[in-house]
This record gives structure tokens, sequence and C-alpha cells, in this order.
């Protein structure tokens, strides 16, 4: 083979992989028919470069199932790839945009010597060139269109075999000392790990996931001993976030990188349901690494990424905070920890997260600023009666708002969505600490409330009736302390105390100071129930009896005190610690890392507990789950080192009080003054 030169057109360094997709209306990766080009024009590309390459490119119509694949002939008849102005060529070695313009056609050709003029063009918003490579050339078409990434090109005669390098320290002894550098302090550096982390570590990197020689995630579980995995064997956008976490507190970062380009990649596939496709942005709840035979080829096979956007779950869901929220919440924990902005700025990032912003910000017929859902379309993703507006999503709604205002590049095409990221948040956080709120000054009121009020004036706004408040709740409510209930819509209040939101309440500051000590305080309180022997509980108190037959359809895996229904899951343990340091109690954190020490790998790290104190293994947990494992070093890491835990955490923005669009008194429909914001919130932390 002679000396060519490779260029991957994907978010990797790595060619020859596919990704099955079909994308909606996208001109830019549809076929176009081969225009009439000037002949001197080719003879110029022809003679510009005499090295064959061998590229990767996309072939991808609209509404079809499309793919992205290594091309082995580097004599392939050429082909388009445009939109209504551009052109991309690919024929024997090149790749070429010509602008066409009433007829005219003008050729930029995409090598190293010429590649600082797309700077130029509208349609390169970045590129970076030295003498052997050059890396990060994007073209878009839009909101509608998913951009065009030309990684990198490599000249030598392994190109196409060469692989970047994991930075995973395969070292089990230890963490990663050299990547560590300049993330920690020296004494934690220099610490050498408990035998429960050593297994951790091993476990965890056990679980990585490659595609095309280079990481992209890990398993959901990794039970040697378990014949039938179901959907655990697949990458999860939920559950790779504590993983992703870990490999980035210990310096680790290339897997996360990876993640995050590839999930991007796969956003805005068109999946449907009974002939029914989601909205554009969805991101898939997770995807799989498949291999699949080449056509006509003896053995060869390729590698593809397989997602599923909820059309195979059970229930056919689509989870809401990993159809985006997670991604968004991972990609600023990726630069706020790194110290790498690159990857926020790129236009195929700074398109997804605005895709994405998009979705969640669409007008609908809903009056409230919080996220209207459906139930299980979140980490509960069984029947549980959350339907409607429950706390998980609205929290991590708010940090993903919080996350995109940070990261948004500010120019004249995203200024409005700024703005309504600002109003929303505003709105939201106001609609969350007022109505959501309960300690026992609240339920006393709540006791008292009328109902049938008619009118702007009313007390009772949503009509809820006195005789909801659970018998249980009366004696369970502690004097100090509170915590934000589960859901709120008309004439209902979930009053169970979900752990999940609560904890993202804490760490967004979705709630105010006062709430968050309120909530601290009260787990610290309530130990017995929401810790006991395995932190923590998912939600308090289970379902039982006739309420669990109702309300879960009789769900066999939610009995009470299981599963989503009341069991204890040990990846909340990340979030919990992050909460715990925030509000300056890392004590409760460590209180309850050193507790499921005492069991979680004796137990082979399940993912769940059952009973009320959480001493039985679930029923139908798998074990050496990847999320148990990684939110539990992550909590460690982050105890040891709890600067860190500062930089993925959002303090108070009082600016967002500048925004109101709604006053908290009982003139509701007038907009509030500055004045006035401030004065209420202010109230609200006495």
């Amino acid at each position: 083979m002679s000396a060519r030169s490779s260029i991957g057109i994907s978010t990797m360094k790595k060619p020859c992989c596919k990704i099955l997709s079909s994308y909606r209306n996208s001109l830019l990766f549809g076929f176009f028919p081969p225009r009439k080009m000037n002949h001197s024009m080719i003879d110029y590309l022809s003679k510009s470069q005499s090295k064959s390459v061998q590229c990767c490119i996309v072939d991808q119509k609209p509404h079809v199932i499309g793919y992205s694949k290594c091309l082995a002939d580097p004599n392939r008849q050429a082909f388009f790839v445009a939109d209504s102005n551009w052109v991309q060529f690919h024929s024997r070695g090149f790749i070429s945009k010509f602008r066409v313009d009433k007829g005219a056609t003008r050729g930029v050709l995409v090598i190293p010597n010429v590649a600082s003029d797309n700077r130029n063009h509208s349609t390169f918003v970045e590129a970076h060139v030295n003498e052997k490579s050059f890396e990060s050339i994007y073209m878009h078409g839009g909101l509608n269109v998913k951009p065009l990434v030309i990684e990198r090109i490599v000249a030598g005669h392994d190109a196409v075999k060469q692989e970047v390098e994991s930075k995973v320290d395969v070292n089990e002894s230890s963490l990663n000392v050299d990547s560590l550098k300049g993330l920690t302090n020296e004494s934690s550096v220099d610490r050498e790990l408990s035998e429960i982390e050593k297994e951790a570590w091993k476990l965890l990197r056990g679980a990585i996931v490659n595609y095309c020689g280079n990481p992209v995630g890990t398993v959901s579980a990794n039970d040697p001993a378990d014949n039938q995995p179901l959907n655990y064997d697949q990458i999860f956008i939920r559950d790779f976030v504590p993983s992703g976490l870990a490999f980035l507190l210990n310096g680790e970062d290339d897997i996360v990188k990876n993640f995050l380009l590839h999930t991007l990649q796969l956003q805005s596939w068109e999946k449907t349901v009974d002939c029914h496709s989601p909205g554009q942005g969805l991101m898939p709840a997770s995807f799989k690494v498949r291999t699949v035979p080449l056509d006509g080829s003896n053995g060869a096979y390729e590698e593809v990424l397989d997602p599923d956007f909820g059309e195979s779950a059970i229930g056919r869901v689509a989870p809401v905070d990993s159809a985006g929220l997670w991604w968004i919440i991972l990609l600023r924990a990726y630069g706020k920890i790194t110290g790498n902005y690159a990857l926020q700025e790129r236009v195929d990032v700074q398109t997804g997260i605005r895709l994405i912003l998009n979705l969640c910000l669409k007008d609908g017929f809903d009056m409230f600023p919080s996220l209207l859902v459906t139930d299980g379309s979140c980490m509960i993703d069984r029947r549980m009666g959350i339907h409607g507006h429950p706390l998980e999503i609205q929290a991590l709604f708010y940090a993903a708002l919080r996350s995109a205002r940070e990261m948004l590049t500010v120019n004249d095409g995203t200024k409005n969505l700024v703005a309504a990221v600002n109003s929303r948040l505003s709105a939201l956080s106001f609609h969350i600490r007022e109505y959501y709120w309960v300690d026992m000054k609240k339920i006393n009121e709540i006791y008292r409330y009328k109902t049938e009020e008619y009118s702007t004036d009313a007390t009772n706004k949503f009509n809820i009736y006195p005789d909801q408040i659970p018998s249980w709740l009366v004696d369970w409510i502690p004097d100090e302390g509170g915590y934000l209930i589960g859901n709120l819509q008309p004439a209902h209040m979930d009053f169970r105390f979900f752990t999940l939101g609560n904890l993202w309440a804490i760490v967004s500051s979705l709630g105010t100071k006062k709430q968050n000590e309120g909530i601290l305080n009260l787990i610290d309180i309530k130990w017995d129930d929401l810790v006991s022997y395995m932190p923590l509980k998912i939600c308090y108190p289970a379902l039982e009896s006739e309420e669990w037959r109702i309300i879960t359809g009789s769900d066999p895996k939610n009995t009470p005190w299981s599963y989503h229904n009341g069991g204890s899951w040990p990846t909340l343990l990340w979030q919990f610690t992050l909460a715990s340091i925030k509000m300056g109690k890392p004590e409760l954190a460590q209180k309850a890392v050193a507790l499921a020490e005492k069991r979680i790998s004796v137990d082979q790290w399940p993912e769940y507990y059952d009973t009320q104190s959480g001493r039985f293994i679930g029923k139908q947990s798998r074990l050496f789950q990847t999320w148990t494992i990684a939110g539990y070093l992550a909590s460690k890491m982050l105890l040891q080192n709890p600067e860190k835990a500062s930089l993925l955490i959002w303090e108070e923005d009082y600016e967002l009080l500048e925004t109101c669009v709604c006053a908290l008194g009982k003139n509701g429909q007038k907009r509030c003054s500055r004045f006035a914001a401030k004065y209420q919130l202010l109230s609200l932390e006495k």
C-alpha cells in the first residue's frame, strides 16, 4: 500500500465506523444529482494532490436509514453532499466544497495548505491548522441539520490503522497520579487506595465500551453471571454521568469527550413509535455498539452505533432527563474540571445545546413554567404516579438551563434564546420555591385551606383539598427542616419525599439557602427512614396495599420497598456528597459513604436494595452495576478534594430576579420590579 492521507468525517479521530441514523429534512446530508462542473476545475483538483486518500464519507439520505462508513476504494465515483448553496465533492482522494451561486461554481479545496481560507466563509466556524494536520472544521446548515465534522487529517502509511491511545490508567493500586496533577493537592495524590477502591476502579474500567478503538462509555451493568442482560449491556446517558464524573476527577477525560460527541451525533435521528416521530433535538436513552458483517465480505465487519430513543424500552417512554438534560450537565462538568472549554465552543456542540433548549422551551398548552412529562420519564422509569410535573425533572431542568446559559455563545442568533432561558429560570425557581416547599408551617396552612377559590387573590391557587395531607406525614415531618414535594398539579400534591429531586435542588440552588439547609436537616433527622443500612432511599414512603395496586398497576417489580417504590440506590451517594459539601456538612456524606463501604463490595455492587431498612439485595437487582461503582468512586474523590465539588455546583444567582415575569404577591398578573423581587426572595430566606 502506498502512503496515504486519511480524512475522517466524523466526531472521532478513528475512521471506518458506522452510525445508523436518519435525519429530518436534512439537505446537507442528502444526495444531490451531479451538477455540471467546469472540467478545468476538476483537472485542478486532480493535480493538486498526487497521493490517494482513504476517507470516511457521510452517505445519508433524508427520511431513510443512512450511515457513516469508510471507503476502502480510493477510486470510488464522485458524489455530492450539499445543501442549497454548498456542494461537497468526493472523488479520488479529495474532499472539496463548492459554492453554488446563480449557476456559477467556486471551489475551495480542503487541504492543509489552503485550510486557513476556510475562516473567511460563514460555514466554517473554526479551523486549527499546522503542517501535519488540521482539526475541527465544521460545516452546518442551521438548526435543522447535523453539522458535518472533519476531525483530523493524518498522513502516513498506517494512517487508517492509527489509534489514539486512551488515557485510562490500568494501574489498580493507585489513582492516575500524573493526570491528577493540578487537580488535587499533593496529600490526596499520594494517598494509597483502599482495597474497595482498587476493586471499584478495576470494575469500572472493565465496563468500558470501545467504538473504533476509542472508549465511548460504560455499560449499565457488567455481571459475567447474568445470562439475560436485557438492555443492561447498553450505554445509558443517565447511567454514564457518575462514570464520566469519576473519570474526569481522575484526569481521564478522553472517554467523556468521546461520549459527549458520539451521543451528540445520535441526537437528530428520527426514530418512530407507531409512525410518530419525537421532537427534534431529542437524545437517545441509550445506545449500543454492534458489529455488523460487511456485505460481500468474508469475515470482515464494521462497528455501528445503535441508539434507543424509547421505542424499545419497557412502556415505550422516552426519558426526559436523558433526552438532553444530563448531557448538558455533563458537558458543563467536562469544561469545569478539565479547564478545556474548546469542546463547548464547537459549532456542532453549540447547535446540540440549542436543539435541546428549543425542545424543552417549546410553547404548549401548559400554564406552568415546570416541564410537563409522562409517568416513567426519568430515573423512575416505570408507572409510579409521577406524571405531570415531577420534582426530579424540574430540578434537572433548572440545572441544565443554568449550565446551558453558561456555555451558550451569545450572538445575534442566540440572544433571544438566552433571554428565554433567563425568563424560564426566574419563573421556574419561584414556582418551585413557593409551591413545592413544605415544612410544619406550610402543612398547617394547607390544613386550613379553603377550596373553590376563584380570582387572582386566591390563596389556594391549585385548589388543593386539605384531606390530601397523608396520615404518615402528620407525625413524620420534623419541627425543624422540610423538603420539596414530589409533584404538583391542579387538585393534587404528591407529598412523597423524592431524594434525587431534593438533592439536585440543593446542588443547583433551585431552592433558597434556607430551604436547602432544611432538606439536609430533614435527611439527618430522618436518617433511619431515608438511609438506614444502605443509602439512599429513592423515595419515601413506599406505595402499599390498595394504593400500590391502583397507582403502579400491581407492578411486580415495584412492590413496596423495592426498586423504584422505596428501594435504596447507592448511586445517589455522589449527588448526596455534592449537596452535603455545598451546604458545609461533608460529615453527612462521609457517614453515608462509610455505611455503604460495609456492604457494597461484599454484596457485589448491587443496583439497588430492598426492604424498608435496605438490608436485602434487590430481588431483581443487577450485580456489578456500573453507576453504583462509579457513584461510590466519585463520592470518595469529592470528599478527598472538596474544592472540585465547588466546580460542579451552582450558587444563588440574584440576577435572575431581574427577569422576573410574575409577582409573588396577590396581584400576580403584574410584572414585578427588581426591588420587589429581591425583597420577596429575602423574605423567603428568613
